[in-house]
């Protein structure tokens, strides 16, 4: 527990000292008993119980005074809360390769399957889009609460030739900031960029993107983007820029590895092709924005890690003030003393 004005933990040296004025006020209070009767037949007149509740209601202000103490200290605990995620984008591969099926029945209906039960499980608040790419990468529903809308997008996926993971973050992104200007075709196709300038640095140079100020990876908590691929780019634009440009602006990537990781060739319909899964790649995307890798190798592995992903975008553990609560609670003990105080001893304390 971080305290943001520690000094005022000083103030609970008063506690023992309060402990010992009031040792002294009950052996004071003694020696008056013992001037009108002997000492054993008080203790007899008053009982255990009255000794209980003669002790309660100073023991009870006595921690209502250490709460709000430690209060005033303003501390900061790691607690767990509901995410203030507003919006996710489901950037989901859809190349040749998703036909292979060493993920049963295949990994595009083991993906689909899996994506449309996560999507059911987020909360109705939770805005959804949905992004395909293969060889190019394009928002196929637009962010929203309808579910019966996105399970109709997932079930029309097109399978396609060629990977760009790069051009499926920053479609992602662009959906998620309509207002940037971001434009993933003059990323891909633009002019050769000059070695050392940042992708969107360089585009926006040109005037295709706004300025923006970079915020630190990770703190943008309103979207983040769940990208599942089973296989390395061939096309678009660089994943680890398009990467950079996602931690640019506080955007969490969390990364979906299905399939074959040591790599294999595959063959479809008369044609083959070889496949292998870049997981330093999408473990490096999941670092550099401050989110997670996740390996799915089967469909029930799969099903497993979207689960894990709605319990990660539905609560957070965050490091939280909790000055009121203690402040609560202290008054909460400060008033029960009193009561009781009043209600044996007519008095407040």
């Amino acid at each position: 527990m971080n305290f943001l004005w520690p000094q005022f933990l000083w103030l609970l040296l008063l506690a023992p000292l309060l402990v010992l004025l009031y040792i002294w006020l009950l052996r004071r209070r003694k020696k008056t008993a013992l001037r009108y009767a002997s000492l054993s037949i008080v203790r007899e007149a008053m009982g255990v119980r009255q000794g209980f509740k003669r002790h309660l209601p100073p023991v009870l202000f006595l921690l209502a005074l250490c709460a709000l103490i430690v209060a005033a200290s303003r501390p900061m605990a790691v607690i767990s809360l509901p995410s203030q995620q507003e919006t996710i984008i489901l950037a989901m591969d859809v190349s040749g390769s998703m036909r292979a099926t060493d993920v049963q029945p295949n990994r595009l209906v083991a993906a689909q399957n899996a994506a449309k039960a996560f999507i059911a499980d987020l909360p109705r608040h939770v805005r959804v889009g949905i992004v395909a790419f293969a060889g190019t990468a394009q928002v196929v529903q637009p962010a929203t609460l309808s579910r019966e809308d996105l399970v109709v997008a997932i079930d029309k996926f097109q399978l396609q030739r060629a990977t760009a993971i790069g051009s499926a973050i920053v479609v992602s992104l662009a959906e998620l900031f309509p207002d940037a200007g971001i434009d993933v075709g003059a990323m891909t196709y633009g002019r050769e960029r000059p070695r050392g300038v940042p992708l969107d640095k360089d585009i926006a140079a040109k005037g295709e993107v706004k300025e923006f100020t970079p915020v630190a990876p990770g703190s943008y908590d309103s979207a983040a983007i769940i990208l599942l691929t089973d296989g390395q780019r061939t096309t678009g634009v660089d994943t680890l820029e398009a990467a950079k440009m996602a931690a640019d602006r506080g955007v969490r990537v969390y990364t979906v590895g299905i399939g074959t990781v040591d790599g294999e060739t595959i063959g479809f319909e008369g044609w083959s092709m070889r496949v292998r899964l870049d997981e330093e790649t999408l473990k490096a995307v999941a670092t550099r924005t401050q989110a997670e890798y996740f390996y799915a190798g089967s469909a029930e592995n799969l099903r497993k890690v979207y689960q894990t992903l709605s319990s990660r975008l539905t609560v957070e553990k965050k490091e939280t003030e909790i000055s009121a609560l203690l402040a609560l609670a202290g008054a909460l003990l400060a008033l029960v003393s009193a009561g009781l105080s009043l209600a044996w001893f007519n008095r407040v304390l």
